[in-house]
């Protein structure tokens, strides 16, 4: 069916005209982007951090300007600050000394061009990965490979989960997203499925625990990036949990995210 669709693709491509069609997009001010997720890894003791900051750009842009010069921290409920230094000029800001506590809250602060932004969250703990299980008849097909991930949900809490699964052929993460409001207290999984998957594939595995407001960010954003062309407005502007506190309007993107994080990279068999 792959080797169809080319050959199909590429006769249109010699009979189809060559005229370039130039697509004029409405330009906002930018906006500062602030991707923080901070993950501690089980096993680790999550000291080394980053957080890193960019500005967004025109649609066809290439290249993502990054946001330099920034001065960035976060401060538990101790009132410990872990100040993260810029790379370079790289828009990457590092820590290696921050100190992770499950169920703690961090405020996070970043002053850049004279405006001050801030955001609230808890880092939110996740159980182990219990044991991988591998399916050779699965997919729509039934002849897809197929990877489950199992693992205990606590039955006295609500829990929001965050999946990632990357495989070595594209090295593209895959993310899925899900609560346990029917499946409170069992033993579930995580599942990944990819038709190129053969034995010898690595398949990393990643379960973050996150909280019930990133968990509604990611759905509202999810449901708006599957309903929505590239090229058609957004009914609105999905905000994360950052805020400008000098000038509201001028509001960032993005989302400040604590997890604990437990991983296992599966060899397909």
């Amino acid at each position: 069916m792959k080797k169809t669709i080319l050959l199909l693709v590429t006769f249109i491509g010699f009979i189809s005209c060559e005229d370039v069609i130039d697509v004029n997009l409405p330009e906002a001010v930018p906006r500062l982007v602030i991707d923080a997720s901070i993950n501690w890894f089980k096993g680790t003791s999550g000291n080394e951090q980053k957080i890193k900051l960019t500005l967004s750009a025109p649609f066809f842009n290439t290249n993502i300007p990054p946001a330099n010069n920034a001065k960035v921290q976060i401060t538990d409920s101790q009132n410990i600050v872990f100040n993260f230094i810029e790379n370079a000029n790289t828009g990457i800001y590092k820590n290696n000394n921050f100190t992770p506590v499950i169920n703690e809250t961090y405020r996070l602060t970043i002053v850049y061009n004279n405006e001050t932004y801030t955001a609230e969250e808890t880092l939110k703990p996740v159980n182990p990965i219990n044991r991988i299980e591998q399916n050779n008849g699965g997919g729509f097909s039934g002849e897809d490979i197929e990877v489950k991930a199992y693992f205990e949900d606590p039955i006295t809490e609500e829990n929001y989960y965050l999946l990632e699964f990357t495989d070595d052929i594209t090295n593209i993460p895959s993310l899925d997203f899900f609560n346990d409001e029917f499946i409170n207290g069992n033993e579930i999984f995580a599942y990944y499925s990819d038709e190129d998957l053969s034995a010898g594939n690595e398949v990393n595995i990643k379960i973050h625990g996150v909280s019930e407001r990133f968990y509604e960010f990611v759905f509202i954003l999810s449901q708006q990036a599957e309903s929505e062309g590239p090229f058609q407005t957004q009914p609105a502007t999905v905000k994360g949990n950052c805020i400008n506190t000098t000038i509201s309007e001028n509001f960032p993107l993005g989302y400040f995210r604590l997890s604990e994080v437990d991983q296992f990279t599966y060899v397909i068999q």
